[in-house]
């Protein structure tokens, strides 16, 4: 694949995570839903990617996410941030904070708004990076580090604001075929001791969303995607346990139709290892982000049928225009080139059609929320749903 060599430490890391996972299909009986490998690659305590000790985001790690390109992203979103707060309640929580680069952005961001929330909670179950966002909040916005607390799971009820940017897409999705014969579940087993491709019939809750699907979207035969169930448990979780206030998801992904359209017929699974992306999975577990896009209609449907309302669907672009990225920009004079260039260089990566402004899309569920959202104010998407 022409991918950067790891070195022997990181290959060692690799073997380990492999180990389990091959232990985790035989005790299985041979087989385990991708799902399964793919929370283990991931999220294995102290093995996975996501719970290891290797750099992720930014220049260093193996992607780079909306917050990590600078200021101007978090210095945007604080206008719907702010709005959100006076609406509901002064209190953020943050979903998977990363680097913990938006976090302290958005602080000091708000705190130059003059509406600093009463908390900002992160929920972070990787204690690696919880201690990488204690470091940048520390170094970055010192005198704000007393509002921020971790959290290691849900609340039992919450009001106010809780924030996810790039969190849905990694969450474990199974994988469905839509064959001549039926729907069919894709697995994980092990084959001469790599791990292969296995196919068994779908049962259960996956074969009733197959089965849902087939009948709104046309499926060629052997079309392969992804269904993520774990992401519209989520969202319902996070709908019993809110009261008055809003969820703001910033992901890449479609609309279903888009999602299923014919044409993409080899789903949407992508994995990222120092900025290269690929489609194989199997590669270096541990190592590299595995990923799938959301498909936004997934989450309506779970919100709504577990109580909340939509309160707006758009693209990145479209939204952070309507939150005055604009205005954000002006604050730097054009002519100090040295301060500027960076920050129009940053928004352009964020609102290009050709780089996160059309993929990117900006989702927003609630309850208790009386005024439209000014981040979907123009262009709003909801009817594509």
């Amino acid at each position: 694949m022409g991918l950067p060599a790891p070195s022997a430490a990181a290959l060692a890391f690799s073997a380990v995570l492999s180990d389990l996972l091959a232990r985790e299909i035989e005790a299985a009986g041979g087989w385990i839903g991708f799902d399964r490998f793919m929370d283990l690659a991931l999220y294995a305590p102290a093995k996975g990617y996501y719970s290891g000790g290797a750099h992720k985001f930014g220049a260093q790690g193996d992607f780079v996410t909306a917050p990590e390109l600078g200021p101007v992203f978090a210095q945007t979103l604080a206008a719907q941030v702010a709005q959100l707060l006076e609406l509901s309640s002064p209190q953020i929580i943050e979903v998977g904070a990363g680097s913990g680069q938006l976090a302290a952005d958005l602080l000091r961001e708000l705190e130059g708004r003059g509406r600093l929330p009463d908390s900002y909670a992160i929920l972070e179950l990787s204690g690696e990076l919880q201690a990488r966002q204690r470091q940048a909040l520390a170094a970055q916005a010192p005198h704000l580090l007393a509002r921020v607390h971790w959290l290691e799971r849900l609340p039992a009820r919450f009001d106010g604001l809780v924030l996810a940017n790039e969190v849905l897409d990694a969450m474990p999705v199974h994988l469905l075929v839509w064959k001549p014969t039926g729907l069919a579940e894709r697995g994980v087993a092990v084959d001469h001791g790599r791990f292969a491709w296995a196919d068994r019939p779908a049962s259960g809750r996956l074969l009733e969303q197959g089965l849902a699907l087939s009948a709104a979207c046309a499926m060629p035969s052997d079309y392969l995607s992804e269904v993520s169930l774990t992401a519209r448990a989520w969202v319902a979780e996070w709908a019993a346990r809110l009261g008055r206030g809003a969820l703001l998801l910033i992901d890449y992904g479609f609309p279903r139709r888009e999602y299923y359209h014919p044409q993409r017929s080899a789903g949407t699974l992508m994995c990222h290892y120092r900025h290269h992306a690929h489609v194989e999975p199997f590669y270096l577990p541990g190592l590299q982000d595995i990923t799938a896009h959301v498909d936004f209609t997934a989450i309506v449907e779970s919100g709504c049928q577990a109580g909340l309302e939509l309160l707006g669907y758009s693209t990145q672009s479209n939204f952070l225009f309507n939150c005055g990225l604009g205005e954000v920009l002006a604050r730097t004079p054009a002519s100090d080139a040295r301060r500027y260039l960076p920050l129009a260089s940053a928004a352009n990566k964020l609102v290009s059609p050709a780089e996160m402004g059309e993929l990117f899309k900006v989702i927003a569920l609630g309850r208790g929320i009386s005024e439209p959202l000014l981040g979907f104010v123009s262009g709003d998407r909801c009817a594509t749903l």
